[in-house]
């Protein structure tokens, strides 16, 4: 399977966090979008505990080729010790928009 594009998930503790983070994505053409949801709430386990925290899903659409350069971005300018960042292959969908993805990215 040959991904057209990636869909990557994230969250952000705050909605500036969030912000920032998909601005700065789109400005170095790592990521052709960022959709910034609404608040969700999250359950996980850290440092012992189970920890219950609002926070901020993004969506990031981006190139296969950049997964590499947004692991590194994740790990320089995300806040989290340990960020969400799930990397899933988008297979089919419309040409126009996969098109104008690419001509972001690649300019």
């Amino acid at each position: 399977m040959n991904p057209k594009l990636c869909l990557v998930m994230t969250t952000c503790a705050d909605r500036e966090q969030a912000e920032r983070l998909a601005r700065r994505l789109v400005e170095q053409r790592m990521a052709a979008c960022v959709s910034i949801g609404s608040p969700t709430v999250s359950v996980y386990p850290w440092e012992g505990r189970v920890e219950v925290e609002r926070e901020i899903p993004l969506s990031i659409k981006t190139s296969p080729k950049h997964i590499d350069k947004l692991k590194r971005a994740f790990e320089q300018i995300h806040d989290y010790d340990v960020p969400e960042m799930l990397v899933l292959p988008v297979i089919d969908g419309l040409q126009p928009y996969f098109d104008w993805a690419d001509d972001w990215m690649n300019e």
